[in-house]
């Protein structure tokens, strides 16, 4: 089994979640990979460019694939899993469902009526601790990954904070609600999950039968 995480939007490898996943990887002796999903340009980063770029981590030789999301990178991984039949396990944490329909209205009518007419807007990057340009081909592109496509009968487990202030835990619940292959487990945390690793942990050993 190969396992892949995928980082969440304006995130990066080095993330807080990503590098305790690593670490406890490393621990059972087993590789997660963690690829860059901004490959140094953000500014042109769109879910279908993180989609082709993950799919190209695969093995040639067919070897199944466990990936782990996070947000943005939740609901990348959600997609690939309908696309590719060598994922074989999916594990989301906080994942982005309905992500333009949250993040959209928080920026306003008139800022993304801006965005749409300059190209690009300022994104703070926390990944690289500035603000860096993002292209409205990223909104252009990610509308068309809707949740009503996901429909791959994969082992899925998603891990949500009932506190979440960027994705509302409602998000998740209507996608496990519609899909009876996934284990939705409710977690007493925000968006950032900092304080419940050990449990997210656990659950994905369980999940993913890891030592």
């Amino acid at each position: 089994m190969q396992y892949i995480y995928l980082h969440g939007f304006a995130s990066s490898p080095n993330s807080a979640k990503a590098q305790d996943l690593g670490d406890r990887f490393t621990q059972i002796h087993t590789k997660l990979k963690i690829p860059d999903l901004n490959v140094g340009d953000f500014s042109q980063l769109t879910i279908t460019r993180q989609i082709a770029q993950v799919a190209a981590e695969f093995s040639k030789d067919s070897t199944p694939v466990t990936l782990i999301g996070s947000s943005l990178g939740g609901l990348t991984a959600a997609h690939l899993g309908q696309q590719y039949l060598q994922i074989q396990r999916l594990v989301l944490l906080a994942p982005a469902f309905g992500f333009l329909s949250h993040w959209l209205p928080k920026l306003g009518d008139q800022e993304v009526q801006r965005w749409q007419q300059e190209k690009s807007i300022m994104v703070y990057h926390y990944g690289e601790k500035r603000s860096i340009p993002l292209s409205y081909d990223f909104v252009t592109d990610a509308a068309q990954y809707q949740e009503k496509l996901l429909q791959r009968l994969i082992p899925t487990l998603i891990l949500h904070g009932k506190k979440d202030e960027v994705i509302p835990i409602e998000a998740s619940r209507d996608f496990a609600r519609c899909h009876s292959w996934v284990k939705l487990i409710e977690l007493d945390s925000d968006h950032a999950l900092g304080n419940v690793m050990e449990e997210i942990w656990q659950e994905i050993r369980l999940f993913c039968h890891l030592p």
